[in-house]
């Protein structure tokens, strides 16, 4: 059996599925193909949802608070009514002042020179905001049996930065069932439960790809946005051997615990990202936080080289964060039951994406986006949309790299910051903060 479309979209994730939104709207017909049975149900169900401003770069910086925009006004960017929206819960984040992130003197050059609202917190105010709060200083961050772990280092937190229009969304597997509606809106179609097990080419292009039940999809662009199944794709169309950026999935744990007694984290907490113990978290549904790690040097680094047959199973790594936060939170109550998820990401060499043509003409990736670019999926849509009409149109974006404008915030950008044959940036903080 054979089916035809202009575009495939392989991944029904958050960006996926923003992607085939963007290119639906230009007129193609798009194929979204996934192997999970709904839209959605990959790795952005297990994401964090985070929408944040903060970022290293000045790059990742202006893409993320463009991104905002789009989830602020999520159902005028969708042009839908009538359905079930996920929710953008404007919560703030509370970024700690530390050693390891420079004090933040970066992040907020970044946000100045973009008009991205923040303000400058001292310890008085974060204990007005987070009263369950203790600004004792732990850095560097240790793990549970290390024999000086939840002693003090004798100082005391140096303040914070507060973004006031961060926030997270309520339910992530519902904004990309959202986008995927909205695609269908404009003829987007998908196919679930199917497969992709060859990239097909003739005469040098991509002709579509080949599907585990002998069905192929005919197709002159194919955009890889598998997710933690990105590498395997990007290997099925031999597209590796010139990539200095790799992506490959890597195994988290994330931790969710009640609200310590007297305080409404749901209702009264907000985002905060606390490098001095090396974690982040953020209000949770059913008044818990979400506790997750952000890559110190003590916590391992489970990398595999299978997405789908990894242990799901929470380790010691769920206990430790817990009692890392329990460090900030001293009256945190610990339970016995494990809740949280346990996913994977899909990171890239430096953390920073990869949005991009490859070798193979008509074929383009999407890769390297978990951890944190959920926030960014909209605008990320529309630079991949961008990018096809781009190439398709005869330009070489290796040597004549595309720019391309973020609308919301009125700046240019140069798309090749995002190039698989990009040097390794020196810049990211090689972690889940970018």
């Amino acid at each position: 059996m054979t089916e035809t479309a202009d575009v495939i979209i392989i991944g029904t994730g958050v960006i996926g599925t923003a992607t085939a939104f963007e290119i639906a709207k230009t007129g193609k017909s798009v194929l979204m193909i996934d192997r999970n049975a709904q839209v959605g149900h990959g790795s952005t169900a297990g994401s964090c949802a985070i929408i944040r401003m903060h970022y290293s770069t000045f790059d990742g910086t202006a893409f993320a608070w463009e991104g905002y925009h789009y989830w602020r006004d999520w159902a005028d960017y969708l042009g839908v009514s009538g359905e079930p929206l996920a929710e953008f819960r404007e919560v703030g984040c509370l970024v700690m002042k530390t050693d390891a992130n420079g004090q933040l003197v970066k992040h907020m050059e970044n946000s100045a020179a973009l008009n991205c609202p923040f303000e400058e917190w001292d310890n008085a105010r974060i204990m007005d905001r987070l009263p369950i709060y203790n600004l004792d200083g732990y850095a560097p961050a240790k793990r549970l049996d290390d024999p000086a772990f939840g002693t003090t280092n004798g100082r005391k937190m140096n303040g914070a930065v507060f973004w006031p229009h961060a926030g997270y969304v309520n339910d992530p597997a519902l904004s990309s069932q959202n986008l995927a509606a909205a695609a269908a809106k404009h003829g987007a179609r998908t196919k679930m439960n199917a497969t992709v097990t060859e990239i097909l080419t003739e005469g040098g292009k991509t002709k579509g790809v080949a599907l585990a039940d002998g069905t192929e999809v005919h197709a002159p662009v194919v955009v890889n946005v598998a997710g933690p199944g990105s590498s395997i794709i990007n290997a099925m169309a031999g597209v590796t051997d010139e990539m200095t950026i790799s992506t490959r999935p890597l195994r988290q744990e994330v931790v969710h615990v009640p609200s310590p007694p007297g305080f409404n984290f749901e209702d009264q907490g907000t985002i905060v990202s606390d490098s001095d113990i090396a974690l982040y978290c953020r209000p949770e549904h059913g008044n818990h936080i979400l506790i997750g790690s952000e890559d110190p040097e003590c916590d391992p680094h489970h990398w595999t080289d299978d997405d789908q047959n990894y242990d799901r199973n929470f380790t010691d790594q769920w206990t430790t964060q817990a009692q890392r936060y329990a460090q900030r939170v001293p009256s945190l109550g610990i339970p016995s039951n494990m809740r949280g998820v346990v996913d994977l990401y899909d990171a890239s060499t430096d953390w920073i994406p990869i949005y991009d043509k490859s070798s193979l003409p008509g074929f383009y990736m999407a890769c390297g986006t978990s951890g944190n670019q959920y926030k960014n999926a909209p605008i990320a849509g529309k630079l991949m949309a961008a990018l096809v009409d781009y190439c398709e149109g005869g330009v070489d974006h290796d040597t004549d790299p595309m720019s391309f404008e973020l609308p919301y915030i009125g700046r240019t950008i140069t798309a090749g910051f995002y190039s698989r044959k990009r040097a390794i940036n020196d810049e990211s903080s090689f972690s889940v903060l970018g």
